[in-house]
């Protein structure tokens, strides 16, 4: 099933300057869209002896990418 969405120019372009080279828009959105509790649950099911870590670091690497997104979605509204 497909849905039309109506954007702005401005938003559109913001958009395009987000995804990534071999994303969909549909692909994008759903990453946009993901809600952090995702990545926790992600993160809290390490819990093997040999996962040590694993959890903090994915948790870690989703704070920086957050702080990534933020940073470009600033910089592309000046």
């Amino acid at each position: 099933m497909t849905t039309t969405i109506r954007v702005s120019d401005q938003i559109k372009d913001r958009l395009e300057r987000l995804k990534r080279d071999d994303e969909t828009f549909d692909e994008l959105l759903d990453r946009l869209s993901r809600d952090e509790k995702d990545i926790e649950a992600i993160a809290g099911s390490f819990d093997r002896p040999e996962d040590e870590g694993l959890g903090e670091s994915v948790t870690e690497t989703h704070e920086e990418l957050n702080e990534s997104l933020e940073e470009r979605t600033e910089r592309s509204e000046q």
